[in-house]
């Protein structure tokens, strides 16, 4: 199986997860709190927060799909270096927060390394950009 069969497949599972996570986070936000390492959402109308949290995951979602069906492989690679800054930022906040550790680095943790070396297989699937050589005087 090619570099590029397996990052397809890695890259598809992603695509797949944050795609579920975020529809997950807007239609039952406060059912999606358990299991991320805070506490339980308090009751009231601050589920428009959980909700804003779901429209991020599924724009990220959005982006990696987009860029997997368009074939634009080596920008694919460098987006998700970037988006695995979220799940990183949420392994700190959980932290930041007294969550347990198993939730911080065994979800945020592992998600955001899992994102980020499938990133790093795409860019070394891509290689580097060749230029062409340029004109000789005539």
């Amino acid at each position: 199986m090619s570099l590029k069969n397996v990052n397809t497949a890695l890259i598809a599972v992603c695509t797949l997860f944050v795609l579920w996570l975020g529809l997950s986070f807007v239609l039952a936000p406060e059912a999606s709190t358990h299991g991320v390492g805070l506490p339980t959402w308090s009751s009231g109308n601050g589920d428009g927060f959980l909700i804003m949290k779901g429209t991020r995951e599924l724009a990220m979602g959005l982006v990696i799909g987009v860029l997997l069906i368009t074939g634009h492989r080596r920008a694919l690679g460098l987006v998700l270096l970037m988006e695995a800054v979220a799940p990183f930022g949420d392994m700190v906040n959980v932290l930041a927060h007294d969550g347990p550790l198993s939730a911080a680095f065994g979800i945020h943790g592992l998600t955001s390394a899992f994102i980020a070396v499938t990133g790093l297989l795409t860019l070394r699937e891509t290689g580097r950009v060749r230029r062409a050589p340029a004109p000789r005087p005539a």
